[in-house]
């Protein structure tokens, strides 16, 4: 990913960037997290998250199954995070996507997510057209903040292009027009 959306010259730092950010949960991390984080439902999620993790009861009845989680620019997985069920699915990419893009947030991360798994698993483009259609076939991201239709068309763009990460990105982007309008308010 860092490789696809980023300069060569860039790419040292942002992987740098990344392993500090990539936060992953286990007994020598948590309450050092736990105490430095700034926000108590950060804190409230981050031990669900944990617990979640080790297939631990988690802090109350409603609180929400997690694998990964995303705050500013540090993203937290949980060692669950790695057993991922689907052949599709990398929580870690999903959460270091966060930290890249905010645009069609949860879109993006779960594109680079399927699209990171596409480009492992393919050799070609036809392998990755044919694990694409099987994909498409499957199960869709469990958000109903991503449309299914247009997350299977940025993909089918992204393996059909070059540089796919880039084709993600410009996809999931807000029209230009939209851009320079902020850029212009502000």
């Amino acid at each position: 990913m860092v490789r696809g959306l980023f300069p060569t010259s860039e790419q040292a730092s942002v992987l740098n960037l990344l392993e500090r950010s990539v936060i992953l949960l286990t007994p020598a991390t948590i309450d050092w997290q736990l105490q430095n984080t700034q926000w108590l439902a950060t804190a409230w999620n981050l031990a669900n998250l944990y617990l979640g993790g080790l297939g631990a009861e988690l802090l109350a009845e409603d609180a929400p199954s997690l694998v990964g989680l995303s705050d500013e620019t540090s993203c937290y997985v949980s060692t669950a995070s790695f057993d991922a069920p689907g052949r599709f699915e990398d929580f870690v990419v999903h959460e270091a996507a966060h930290i890249f893009h905010n645009g069609k947030r949860e879109t993006f991360a779960y594109t680079c997510e399927a699209y990171s798994r596409l480009h492992a698993l393919g050799h070609g483009l036809r392998e990755k057209q044919r694990l694409l259609a099987e994909h498409g076939q499957g199960s869709m991201p469990p958000d109903e903040r991503v449309d299914a239709v247009e997350y299977v068309d940025i993909l089918r763009e992204a393996v059909a292009a070059g540089n796919g990460w880039k084709r993600i990105l410009q996809r999931c982007s807000p029209p230009r027009d939209a851009r320079r309008a902020r850029a212009e308010a502000a």
